[in-house]
């Protein structure tokens, strides 16, 4: 990776990708390959968001064992512990397409490994034998991954790999994941932009649409909440009150935020570009 020019206020940031190896994962997530970004600079702190592997971090300033900075992506902001950091110069051509897939240790079944790579997921190939191909963290089948560039005709076609997924706060992959990542996670697999929070999303999707008006891929918006209509009668979420991804009825959704939280639907919104 690279060391940026120093920016204003005297500060070098660095561009750090998430590449750790299998014996270098921290342990809070040994078999997962995902990083934590924390709210505050120690790990008992709130979850703010997570890193995938190959996912960049680029850092400004160290604080103890923790350095402050953001999510290349999104330029989400928070505190990630150093020694999950690693520099790699290496490009990203591929991407994980399954829910998860295995990591071997060598290009055969028998050296499976109880270690998993998640949808979305960024590599670099290395080398490829037989059905495998290998990466910087172990070998993979090579039906898990595609061309950094694929797309699906469009972004809810993968919403399968998340239906059932536990509810997690600051989660962004098929082991936990929150409402607005849902909706991330599965814009940006087929390259459109999105915020990470709900509240951002709402600003940055600027064509709002009446509820009677509802189709596929429209997002729904309460205070603190967004979902994804399916069709005009279903949508797709990530719901607390349910602690995993469901499909509700969107009368139903509305219903239930409301008589629960005393919160009204704000807006829907449609996505231009899919």
């Amino acid at each position: 990776m690279i060391t940026l020019p120093p920016v204003i206020g005297g500060t070098n940031e660095t561009v750090f990708a998430h590449v750790a190896s299998s014996i270098e994962l921290p342990k809070h997530d040994k078999k997962r390959n995902i990083l934590i970004i924390y709210k505050k600079n120690n790990n008992k702190s709130e979850i703010v968001t997570q890193i995938l592997l190959g996912e960049n971090f680029i850092t400004q300033s160290k604080f103890g064992k923790f350095y402050k900075g953001y999510k290349a992506y999104d330029k989400y902001k928070g505190f990630i512990d150093a020694k999950d950091l690693h520099l790699d110069k290496r490009k990203k051509t591929y991407k994980i397409i399954s829910k998860d897939c295995n990591l071997y240790k060598k290009p055969a079944n028998k050296h499976k490994t109880n270690k998993k790579l998640f949808f979305n997921s960024k590599i670099s190939i290395l080398d490829n034998k037989n059905n495998f191909i290998q990466t910087t963290v172990g070998w993979i089948l090579k039906r898990n991954a595609k061309p950094i560039n694929f797309k699906t005709k469009h972004f809810l076609d993968n919403v399968r790999l998340y239906l059932n997924t536990k509810y997690l706060w600051g989660g962004n992959s098929p082991k936990g994941i929150d409402c607005s990542a849902l909706v991330q996670e599965l814009l940006k697999f087929n390259n459109i932009y999105c915020p990470r929070d709900s509240k951002d999303q709402k600003k940055f999707f600027k064509k709002e649409i009446t509820i009677k008006n509802i189709r596929k891929g429209d997002l729904l918006f309460w205070k603190g909440h967004v979902a994804i209509a399916l069709n005009n009668k279903k949508l797709v979420h990530a719901f607390g009150a349910r602690k995993k991804v469901v499909m509700m009825g969107i009368k139903e959704t509305i219903k239930k935020i409301y008589s629960k939280s005393k919160l009204p639907l704000l807006c829907v919104k449609r996505i231009k570009k899919l």
